[in-house]
């Protein structure tokens, strides 16, 4: 019994962590290492960085050389070299350094901002899949069903047991319902496509590629089949507290917003005289004199109304954070408004389905002569629609939830 107990408990493991490698979690690791457009806003945000740092480099040192000569006697020559090296005002650097970092701050949480979107995005198109992968089940048993009974009148037609309106009218659903099975066949298949085009074209599942490119997967090898549990919050406030605290498009503002602080502090220290220092080698006297060069340039015009423009671009960034915080907080509220509406629906179709006659039951009494063929399609009909409801708000909420936690993706 414990050998028993040591293998089931291994085993259930091991279905774990088959579970947790494959599903929507599994595919949105692979799209964010393999997604172009990922890629390429990493080597933009890069090279913003970079620039901004470049902003705060010494500029480039100066190297000046004269040979003069005496116009009545040109064996008479004077020689002089300056080599300088001009600055900013030493605490200047300080302040732009700070403001960098700021600045650097709010270009991460841009490509984190990018990141969500793109794996909120990849994760829209898996729950398009699952809703997809559904309907395609119940358009194939709704298939089957409606083959056996065309199957079965046209027997019927032929002994004379049925008349050809009857077998027409099963004909025409069949044909409705084969269209709509191939059409959402279809829609499944380009919603795994536009996964593989998140994905960078790369594989979802293990397996050597194909020259020809990798292989359209399945909604079952993908492990997307059915919805993650993801109940309503109980306390709604705290989560949308949360969720704006964790929002990186409103951490960058914030970082924009303490960057401009920055740069007012730095262009006020605008006014502050640039310096220059350097060496002069002078041979005017026949031998050469040697000394240093020290200068100042007052910045009477350059400055000017530099602070000002620094104290509206503060004001314009912290106006834009005031507004994002605000849509961002409204929207959580909407889309937690519309997962309370559509959990209520979907509660009270399942509750439904619990009370329904059962279809199996329907054909049964359609096939033994209990009930005509447009009672039987009158209730069919509202079955399924019911069901395709169902399968279509389930989708809504999943999607809103999503929305909800995409800070945490």
């Amino acid at each position: 019994m414990k050998h028993l107990f040591i293998c089931t408990a291994a085993l259930l493991a091991c279905m774990g962590m088959k579970a947790q490698e494959s599903g929507i979690g599994s595919v949105l690791r692979l799209i964010e290492t393999n997604n172009k457009e990922l890629q390429a806003n990493a080597q933009l945000i890069s090279s913003q960085k970079l620039e901004n740092k470049a902003e705060n480099n010494l500029p480039d040192p100066t190297l000046s050389y004269a040979h003069l000569w005496d116009s009545k006697n040109s064996d008479e020559t004077v020689g002089e070299m300056v080599v300088s090296q001009s600055f900013d005002f030493p605490t200047l650097y300080v302040t732009r350094g700070k403001m960098n970092r700021l600045r650097t701050g709010a270009l991460d949480a841009q490509a984190a901002a990018t990141r969500r979107q793109i794996l909120l995005q990849a994760k829209e198109v898996c729950l398009d899949i699952i809703m997809l992968h559904q309907q395609q089940a119940l358009l194939d048993t709704r298939l089957k069903n409606a083959e056996e009974l065309g199957a079965l009148y046209t027997k019927r037609l032929a002994t004379g047991d049925a008349g050809v309106l009857e077998t027409n009218k099963i004909n025409l659903e069949l044909l409705n319902v084969r269209t709509e099975a191939r059409m959402n066949r279809a829609a499944l298949t380009n919603k795994i496509k536009e996964l593989l085009v998140l994905n960078g074209n790369q594989p979802l599942t293990a397996g050597r590629p194909s020259p020809e490119g990798p292989a359209t997967p399945t909604a079952k090898a993908l492990g997307l089949t059915d919805y993650p549990s993801v109940p309503l919050p109980a306390d709604f406030s705290r989560v949308c507290s949360e969720q704006l605290a964790a929002d990186p498009s409103l951490q960058s503002l914030d970082n924009e917003s303490a960057a401009a602080r920055k740069l007012i502090s730095a262009s006020r220290q605008g006014w502050l005289p640039k310096l220059e220092l350097g060496y002069r080698r002078n041979t005017e006297s026949g031998h050469p004199l040697n000394g240093m060069v020290v200068g100042f340039s007052f910045p009477l015009f350059a400055n000017k109304g530099k602070v000002k423009m620094a104290k509206a671009q503060a004001m314009n960034v912290d106006f834009q954070k005031d507004d994002a915080r605000v849509k961002a907080s409204a929207e959580l509220w909407q889309l937690y408004e519309e997962a309370c509406n559509l959990d209520a629906s979907m509660q009270e179709y399942r509750q439904a389905f619990q009370n329904q006659q059962d279809l199996t039951l329907l054909k049964q009494a359609l096939v033994g002569g209990q009930i005509s063929m447009i009672e039987y399609f009158v209730e069919v009909s509202v079955v399924y629609q019911s069901q395709t409801n169902l399968l279509q708000l389930e989708n809504r909420y999943q999607k809103a939830m999503a929305r909800i936690y995409k800070n945490e993706l």
